[in-house]
C-alpha cells in the first residue's frame, strides 16, 4: 500500500511533504479573508429604547446575529424595551457579528417590603429608592414628630416588612403633621426661670419658638419670663389651648417679674367643655 513512498529516495519523500505542506498553508492563508470577511465591516444601528422585536429586526436586516445578554427591572421603561446594547451604536464591526442586548423585563420581580414606619421621610425616600419601590401618595395625621412615617400601605392596605411586593410599587406613607392630636392648656410661664418653663412644656411635647433675651441678659437658664405668646388667656379671659408641637414665643430679663401683674383665673372656671 505504502510501496510507492518506500520505493523512492527518502530526500523525495521529504521534498513532497515539504511541498504538500506549503499548498496547505498558501491555501489557509488564501482563504482568511473570506472566513474573517476581511474587509467587509457594517455599522452597527442604533436600538437602544425601542422593543426587542423591533431590535431584533433592525439588527438581523443588517446582518447581525441578536442575543441577550441579560435582563434587568427598570420602573421608568417600558417592558422589554432596550437599555442597552453592545458593541455600541455606529461602531464598524465586521459582518455576522453578534449584538448583545440587556433589555427591560416584562414582570417587575418579587421583593421583600422594608420596615420605614418610625423613619423620617428623607429616610423612608432613600430606603424605597434602595429597595426599587417609589413614594405613593403621603397624607398626615395629627403626631408631635413631624414629618415622621407613622404607617406603611400598598393599594389602601398596611404592608408590614417582609411582605412580598413587586418592584417599582408605590408606598403610600401616612406621615406626622408635627401638632400632636391632645390639647393642652396653655401653661403660665411668666414668672418662671427658662429652663424651669422648658422643663414643664417639653413634658408635653410643646417647644418654644423665638427666646428674646434682654441685652443684659446673659444667663438664659436663670433668666426670668415677663412676656409670652400664645397668652395663658384669651381676650375673653378664657383660657387658650395647644397642641403637642406647636410653640411658645417668649421674653427674657434678669429680675423676676411681680406677681401681682400676672392674671390668673380659676381653670374650673374657664375650661369648659365647649371651649375644645
Amino acid at each position: 500500500m505504502f510501496g510507492f513512498i518506500t520505493k523512492r529516495p527518502l530526500w523525495v519523500n521529504i521534498l513532497a511533504g515539504l511541498v504538500f505542506a506549503f499548498i496547505i498553508f498558501l491555501l489557509f492563508i488564501l482563504s482568511l479573508d473570506w472566513m474573517t470577511h476581511h474587509g467587509k465591516s457594517k455599522t452597527v444601528p442604533q436600538v437602544l429604547g425601542k422593543s426587542y422585536s423591533e431590535a431584533e429586526k433592525i439588527l438581523e436586516d443588517a446582518g447581525f446575529a441578536v442575543e441577550i445578554l441579560d435582563s434587568i427591572y427598570v420602573d421608568t421603561t417600558k417592558p422589554l424595551q432596550v437599555l442597552r446594547q453592545v458593541p455600541d451604536a455606529d461602531e464598524m464591526v465586521k459582518v455576522n457579528r453578534t449584538v448583545y442586548l440587556t433589555i427591560n423585563r416584562a414582570v417587575p420581580p418579587l421583593i421583600e417590603m422594608p420596615n420605614i414606619v418610625g423613619s423620617s421621610l428623607r429616610s423612608a425616600e432613600l430606603t424605597l429608592k434602595n429597595y426599587n419601590l417609589r413614594v405613593g401618595d403621603t397624607t398626615f395625621r395629627p403626631d408631635f414628630a413631624k414629618n415622621a412615617v407613622l404607617e406603611q400601605s400598598f393599594n389602601g392596605t398596611k404592608i408590614a416588612p417582609g411582605t412580598k411586593i413587586r418592584m417599582g410599587s408605590p408606598i403610600d406613607l401616612v406621615l406626622g403633621d408635627g401638632v400632636g392630636d391632645r390639647q393642652y392648656l396653655v401653661p403660665q410661664l411668666i414668672g418662671k426661670t427658662y429652663c424651669e418653663a422648658k422643663s414643664l412644656i417639653e413634658a408635653s411635647g410643646i417647644s418654644f419658638g423665638v427666646v428674646l433675651p434682654d441685652p443684659d441678659v446673659s444667663d438664659t437658664c436663670g433668666a426670668y419670663i415677663y412676656w409670652q405668646n400664645p397668652n395663658r388667656l384669651g381676650d375673653d379671659k378664657r383660657y387658650r389651648y395647644i397642641r403637642s408641637g406647636q410653640l411658645i414665643d417668649v421674653k427674657l430679663q434678669l429680675e423676676r417679674p411681680v406677681l401681682d401683674t400676672i392674671h390668673t383665673v380659676d381653670p374650673s372656671a374657664a375650661a369648659r367643655p365647649e371651649d375644645l
